[in-house]
């Protein structure tokens, strides 16, 4: 049998064990009701004081952009065959504008909701004469990093809650957010919530 000294141990082992457990699980369950605060496990982009208090996969800097790229002179390109329209930022904010709440979830694990404002997407194309029934190629202002130019299938373009967003939480998108437009989908991966948009194009 064990003697009294081992029975100590190996309950002060346990104890241990168990105390941990239950500073970890109390700390999961914070970061799940809180995940942007104080004890929140995850990076300092995920907390409140990211920008618009919405994380940031890549920033404007991290993707090349440049303030000439999105200052007065930017304009969304919307194209079919040989059927063009270009629009300022002003002319996009004229179109009649919708407002959705909608997640991006990223890749890396974190999902944030926000609420976003914005031209309807399907409502856009048919500026262009697109179908419902057509995809879309979507090319960005990035220069650095994967997918600047992303495919969109029809099924999300027809989707009306796919908006061309210009506002975030009220709030006019920041560089970082894809200003002056981007696109935001219900359950499109984050990587292909396409920032910066420069180009639309049916294919």
């Amino acid at each position: 049998m064990p003697d009294e000294r081992t029975r100590i141990s190996r309950r002060r082992f346990l104890t241990g064990v168990a105390a941990g457990s239950t500073v970890l699980g109390t700390l999961a369950l914070t970061h799940t009701a809180l995940p942007w605060g104080p004890f929140s496990l995850d990076e300092q982009r995920r907390r409140l004081d990211a920008p618009q208090q919405l994380p940031v996969n890549r920033s404007a800097r991290e993707a090349g952009i440049r303030t000439g790229d999105i200052d007065d002179s930017w304009r969304l390109v919307l194209r079919r065959g040989e059927r063009t329209v270009a629009l300022s930022a002003a002319d996009l904010t004229a179109l009649p504008q919708r407002t959705e709440e909608l997640p991006i979830a990223c890749v890396e694990g974190w999902t944030a909701t926000a609420t976003w404002q914005g031209v309807r997407l399907s409502e856009l194309m048919m500026l262009v004469g697109a179908a419902p029934s057509d995809d879309l190629r979507l090319r960005s202002l990035q220069r650095r990093g994967a997918f600047g130019v992303t495919t969109m299938p029809a099924t999300y373009v027809r989707d009306p809650l796919t908006l061309i967003a210009l506002r975030v939480n009220g709030e006019r998108l920041s560089a970082d957010h894809g200003y002056p437009a981007r696109v935001i989908a219900p359950g499109r991966p984050g990587v292909l919530q396409t920032k910066w948009l420069t180009e639309i194009e049916v294919i």
